[in-house]
This record gives structure tokens, C-alpha cells and sequence, in this order.
């Protein structure tokens, strides 16, 4: 029986549809794990959310975070359920990144308007034609696909999923790219074409850093939450997470910066010996997409400080191959005032 004398955890979130449902799976895991205790949904548009019109990268860091961030410091929340992708890899004063549960899949994925789902011309992306219109709102994503299919136009859309897809069959797109997190957990998982990791033929996209996971955010000196949410925490989740927002963080990158990441977990013999490690792929491209950089490592991670140390060495690795340069090019038309969008090139 619930202790009436024990207060309900007041869980923070965005107001969007996708927000809501993610917020659901955490306090349904959570609730599992913990029945004596209680939970009470605090949702709130943050800038993101009420500024339908201005390009993301325009936005600046935090435009989905600061908010909730505030009424986290204030007490007014216990915990925030973020897109760990939303987060800025450098956290405010007083906070703190407590637990990454396990994770959806992070791939981006195809989405082809209604009329070329009816003709059933187009399976994968490379099927388009030249001039083909391909909607996104990702800097990363354009100039990634900018690369291996120069022939497509570029074209921003905003908006929740509904709001996308809704677009995508009424304004003109050949096709979207979207993050399959999202779709699945919206039970849209009928609309994916293409999956575009760098494992599938004809894919070659690697993601956003923490795509496809959840970041649960608590107040820094908040040990009670820390060890509520340890029951709900995925280790391989959160390492492999750690070690690319370390690759952003090192490369001073944001969400609005082309770096594409892809982490996965394999096993290598060793010493007579089968051990699991962590393989971690990062990438730099220009806006254009003529210029990039990849790097790729495979080592033994044990620990989050493992991972973040391994993100920094191959973060540090690419910067040296030229993907500061890309990125300090890219910066200097940030500074002069113009916004990043994805029709920049």
C-alpha cells in the first residue's frame, strides 16, 4: 500500500505527444520497480515546442531543456524525461544526467510520401530521382546525405511527428528522414521504407548522439532520485551514450553541428578469451557534404568514465584528420550572424 505521508515524485516533461508517451515508459518502468511509490506528470512547452517557424539551429543549445531545467532547480520537479539527443552534453550547474534507460533504436529512417507508398516505385532512399525533394529539420542529416546523394534537394520541415508525416504526404516531399525512436514508439513503425545506418546497403547515415535514448535529468545533490532511477538504468546503454556525447563534447559540437555517431557492442577474441567491447564510429561532414572525416574505434569499456575517455580520444583523432577545420568553418558563418539550416550548403 502507498505511504500516504510520502509525497508522489513529480516527473518533468515536454507537452508533445512523443514526450508524453516516452514519460509514460519511464514511469511504467519505474512504477514496476518501485509500487510503493507514486508519480505526477509536469508538462510544459518549452521554446522548441512554442517556436514553430525559426530553424532549430537558430534556436541555440537548450531550446528543449532550459525550461524544465529551471523548475528542476526551483523543486518544482524531481526528475526530467529528456531526448537524451536534446540534451547539451554540458549540464547547468546543480544538475545532473542520473540514468539512461535502455534503448530504442537510434537509426534514421526513410519515410516516402503517401503517393510513392501507393506506386510502390521507391524502396530505399538512392531509388529517388535527381531534384527529389527529401524534408528535414537536421543539419546533420542533410549534409550526411548531401554526401552519398548529391542529386536530392534539401527542404526544412518542423513539427511533431503528426505534424511531419502529415507534410510529407500533402507539401510536396518525395520523403523525410526521420529518427525510428520516435516512429516506433508512436506505433508509426508501418511508415519506415529505409533504415540508413552504416550497416544497411544503402544507408551510410550515422545518427545523433544519444539518438534513440532517454535521459533522465535530477537536481545533483538529489541521492534519493539517483538511487530510485538506478532500478531502470541500462550500464551498455548509458556507456555507449557517454562515449558520444564525450565525442561532441570534445569537439565543441551542438546540435546544429554535422557529427553523426554509431555505437554498438561486439565481441572479439582476445587473448584466447571472448570479450565484449564497445565499437564506437563518429563522423564530421561539411554542410555541402564534400568534405568528411570518419573514425572508428573498438576497445574494452568498463566503466562511464572508460567511455567518456574513449569518445575524447576519437573525437580527438578527428579533429586532427580535418574535422576542426570543417567545424570552425562552420562556425564562422554562426558567428557573423546566419543561422544553420538545412539548405545551406
Amino acid at each position: 500500500m502507498t505511504n500516504p505521508e510520502t509525497p508522489p515524485i513529480k516527473v518533468g516533461t515536454r507537452r508533445s505527444a512523443l514526450a508524453l508517451r516516452q514519460t509514460e515508459l519511464v514511469i511504467a518502468a519505474l512504477q514496476k520497480a518501485h509500487p510503493h511509490l507514486t508519480f505526477e506528470v509536469r508538462a510544459m512547452a518549452t521554446m522548441g515546442d512554442r517556436d514553430k517557424t525559426t530553424p532549430l539551429p537558430a534556436l541555440g543549445k537548450g531550446l528543449w531543456t532550459t525550461e524544465l531545467e529551471a523548475k528542476l532547480m526551483a523543486r518544482e520537479v524531481d526528475v526530467i524525461v529528456h531526448s537524451l539527443k536534446d540534451m547539451p552534453t554540458a549540464l547547468p550547474a546543480g544538475c545532473a544526467l542520473g540514468c539512461v534507460p535502455a534503448r530504442e533504436d537510434p537509426r534514421d529512417v526513410v519515410v516516402f510520401s503517401r503517393r510513392h507508398e501507393r506506386d510502390a516505385r521507391y524502396r530505399r532512399l538512392g531509388d529517388l530521382p535527381a531534384g527529389a525533394v527529401v524534408g528535414t529539420s537536421s543539419v546533420r542529416r542533410a549534409a550526411q546525405l548531401r554526401r552519398r546523394y548529391p542529386g536530392l534537394v534539401f527542404r526544412d520541415v518542423r513539427g511533431n511527428i503528426d505534424t511531419r508525416l502529415r507534410k510529407c504526404d500533402e507539401e510536396g516531399f518525395d520523403a523525410i528522414i526521420l529518427a525510428a525512436a520516435g516512429l516506433l514508439r508512436l506505433n508509426y513503425g508501418d511508415r519506415i521504407a529505409h533504415y540508413l545506418d552504416a550497416d544497411t546497403e544503402g544507408g551510410g547515415l550515422l545518427h545523433a548522439v544519444g539518438q534513440g535514448a532517454l535521459g533522465l535529468e535530477v537536481r545533483e545533490d538529489d541521492q534519493r532520485m539517483k538511487e530510485v532511477l538506478k532500478a531502470i538504468e541500462d550500464p551498455p546503454t548509458m556507456m555507449a551514450c557517454l562515449a558520444e556525447r564525450s565525442v561532441m563534447r570534445t569537439l565543441e559540437g551542438g546540435c546544429s553541428v554535422p557529427i553523426g555517431v554509431q555505437t554498438s557492442w561486439v565481441e572479439e577474441e582476445e587473448g584466447g578469451q571472448k570479450k565484449k567491447k564497445l565499437r564506437l564510429r563518429a563522423t564530421v561532414v561539411s554542410l555541402d557534404g564534400k568534405e568528411a572525416v570518419d573514425g572508428d574505434r573498438t576497445q574494452e569499456v568498463t566503466s562511464l568514465e572508460e567511455a567518456e575517455a574513449m569518445g575524447k580520444q576519437l573525437a580527438q583523432e578527428l579533429a586532427g584528420m580535418g574535422g576542426q577545420k570543417i567545424l570552425d568553418d562552420i562556425n564562422k558563418g554562426r558567428v557573423s550572424g546566419a543561422a544553420l539550416k538545412v539548405s545551406d550548403a
